[in-house]
Parts: C-alpha cells; sequence; structure tokens
C-alpha cells in the first residue's frame, strides 16, 4: 500500500474551526448533544468540540459496517450506544466520512426514533458518488473523490488512524 496526501493537518484544522464557529452559531443558546461515531470520529470530534463556543455533553454511539474491507458490507451493526439519555434534546452527530450514507441515515433514526427533539450531522468528509440512499449532512468539511482514505481518525484495518491530515490508501 502506499500513501499519497489528500489533505493537510492546517487544512483540517482551518476546516474545523469554521465548522464550529457555524455549529456554534446554529445553535446560541442552546446545549447540544455530540455524539461520535465510533471509532473513526473521535479525533475529529475531540477537535470540534474545543472550539464550540455553546455548551456540549459528548457520548457515542459505534457501528460497523466496513470490518477489514476497504468496501462497505451494505448492513449496519449497532455495536453500542448512546448511553446518554436524548430524549428531548438538540444532537449533533459528528462522523469522519459519509460515503454510502447507510451507516449515517441508520445512526440518525435511531437517536430520532429515542426521541431526541432535533439531530443533525456534521461530517468532515463526503464521498457524494458514493451514495447509495438519499442522504445530505448537515455540515460538510470536505467533499472528497472516490479514494480510500486514511489518517485524522480514519483507519484502514486499524492503521494509520494516528497519521495528521487526511492521506489517499493506494495499491502499489
Amino acid at each position: 500500500m502506499k500513501l499519497r496526501p489528500l489533505i493537510s493537518k492546517e487544512e483540517v484544522e482551518k476546516k474545523v474551526k469554521e465548522l464550529a464557529d457555524r455549529i456554534s452559531q446554529d445553535y446560541q443558546g442552546k446545549e447540544i448533544i455530540l455524539i461520535g461515531v465510533l471509532k473513526g470520529a473521535f479525533v475529529f470530534l475531540a477537535d470540534l468540540m474545543r472550539k464550540l463556543k455553546v455548551p456540549v455533553k459528548v457520548d457515542f454511539i459505534w457501528t460497523s459496517s466496513y470490518g477489514a474491507s476497504t468496501e462497505s458490507s451494505g448492513e449496519v451493526r449497532f455495536i453500542s450506544g448512546p448511553t446518554l439519555d436524548v430524549k428531548g434534546k438538540d444532537v449533533l452527530v459528528v462522523e469522519d466520512i459519509i460515503d454510502t450514507g447507510l451507516s449515517l441515515k441508520s445512526v440518525v433514526e435511531r437517536l430520532k426514533d429515542m426521541g431526541a427533539s432535533s439531530v443533525r450531522t456534521c461530517v468532515l468528509l463526503d464521498k457524494k458518488e458514493r451514495r447509495k440512499v438519499e442522504f445530505d449532512a448537515d455540515y460538510v468539511g470536505f467533499n472528497i473523490p472516490d479514494k480510500f482514505v486514511v489518517g485524522y481518525g480514519l483507519d484502514f484495518s486499524e492503521k494509520y488512524r494516528e497519521l495528521e491530515g487526511v492521506w489517499c490508501l493506494e495499491e502499489l
């Protein structure tokens, strides 16, 4: 496997601040529950949370649709979470990447079923050309091409999460 840079650390930092500013403005005067989708979103969620100017609570939901493959299985499994009561609360789901849309749509539906008064989504990366369901995130950092990406919390078989910035993983 070979890594090629796609989005620099500095570009990511700038975009996270822009997203945090927009979210803070939209939720002014409210408290929100940030729900990070594990495992990939934890780095993005931590950086985003520190830049928000509104009170937040944090929780996580763990889903799986990839396993050790670079292709989604098409089946979303809920492994755990959330643990906070979302009933009557404003929830912002924080996800590293949306491609098919299956996972994020399933998470949003689950939170609505749990009684959240509002559910919005914030994704760092959006691969629109891979969409299999009708779904658009409310806040999007970068639209990216149909390449397998790692770094900034995103992995391939639990590797590369520690890389700063976002990288394309290419076969040799």
